[in-house]
């Protein structure tokens, strides 16, 4: 007789499980528990029917939770034996041959909860059901067929003779809330221009209680939004929206530093002289008559210094009018405009 065919399931055994999982090797179990959640939701073949690859994630997944959750096994598959103790093919327990459980039902026997009672045929074929697991019980339809493989069969696939029957659960702690299939975090950061300058080391609390250290990268700027990638819950991204400012309103962008100056119509129109802040304290600026809104004045030197380089600062002008203005303002602001007008008729006239 040839010798059979190695199934897809036989990586199963080949596989890293402490990288399957996401965690360092050694993880204590609530950690793994915490990543199995995760990545079980993010896998499993009902959320992920556009996913080919899907099915055969979760099957890994699911081993190599079974695997590292379980004292015995682990020692067995990390001296390279078979992680169950048996040597037959790992095609012939592959638990999932018939299909796959609900998603919640799935979780509430793999960790204690109140799986939802299903009727006795509910005309799914292929649907497996969720028995018994070393974490707790949940409700198996009674027509369910006998694993006839003639392999070992799965904690999840075996019904044992004290399970409830249809429509009752067992006692058991709730399940926690579903974890979102994937959103994204935004987290403000506020940095002094020094701090933003050299790089500055931060604790990030993540929403699950875990905290990551990251260093923001030197020469930083207001305005920045850092990625990091999959750390948001279910697999999302979590950003991070640097704020580099001062109290006098500068803005830190590298070595340079930004400010927006407003002026009155008056004052953008004959010019003048303002005083400014800098980091190095306040200058005085000369405003050339005629600015408009949106010009850019130079101070050279007046920026961020690293070693021998020296930025600039950028004053950028804005043209502001009071909401106040009395009736003599008013007045001469109407004969500004007839004036405007008589010589927009003159020039189009010559």
């Amino acid at each position: 007789m040839s010798p059979r065919p190695r199934s897809d399931s036989s990586a199963l055994a080949d596989a890293d499980h402490w990288q399957v999982l996401g965690v360092e090797p050694g993880a204590e179990a609530e950690e793994l528990k915490r990543a199995f959640r995760q990545q079980a939701r993010r896998w499993h073949p009902d959320l992920n029917d556009n996913d080919p690859s899907a099915e055969e994630r979760f099957k890994r997944l699911n081993e190599a939770y079974a695997v590292l959750s379980d004292p015995s096994r682990r020692r067995a598959w990390e001296r390279g034996a078979d992680a169950d103790g048996s040597a037959g093919d790992p095609g012939d327990r592959d638990p999932y041959s018939t299909g796959f459980p609900d998603f919640e039902d799935y979780l509430a026997a793999l960790f204690g909860g109140r799986p939802r009672a299903e009727p006795e045929d509910n005309g799914e074929a292929g649907r497996g059901s969720v028995g018994r697991s070393a974490a707790g019980s949940g409700a198996s339809p009674q027509n369910e067929a006998d694993d006839d493989s003639g392999g070992a069969a799965h904690p999840l696939d075996q019904q044992q003779p004290d399970d409830p029957a249809p429509g009752r659960v067992a006692t058991a702690a709730p399940s926690p809330p579903p974890v979102p299939a994937s959103s994204e975090v935004e987290t403000l950061v506020e940095l002094s221009p020094e701090q933003a300058l050299r790089g500055e080391r931060l604790e990030l609390a993540l929403l699950d209680g875990t905290v990551v250290e990251v260093w923001t990268p030197a020469l930083a700027g207001d305005g920045w939004r850092l990625c990091l990638h999959g750390l948001a819950p279910g697999g999302g991204d979590h950003f991070l929206q640097l704020r580099v400012r001062t109290a006098e309103g500068l803005r830190i962008d590298g070595l340079r530093v930004l400010y927006k100056l407003e002026l009155s119509p008056a004052e953008a129109a004959l010019g003048a002289q303002v005083v400014v802040p800098t980091l190095e304290g306040p200058v005085r600026l000369r405003v050339p008559a005629g600015s408009s809104s949106g010009r850019l004045l130079r101070l050279r030197g007046r920026g961020q210094s690293l070693a021998e380089q020296r930025g600039d600062q950028l004053v950028e002008i804005r043209i502001v009018i009071d909401d106040g203005l009395g009736d003599d303002e008013l007045a001469l602001y109407g004969r500004l405009r007839q004036l405007e007008g008589e010589r927009h008729q003159q020039a189009a006239g010559g």
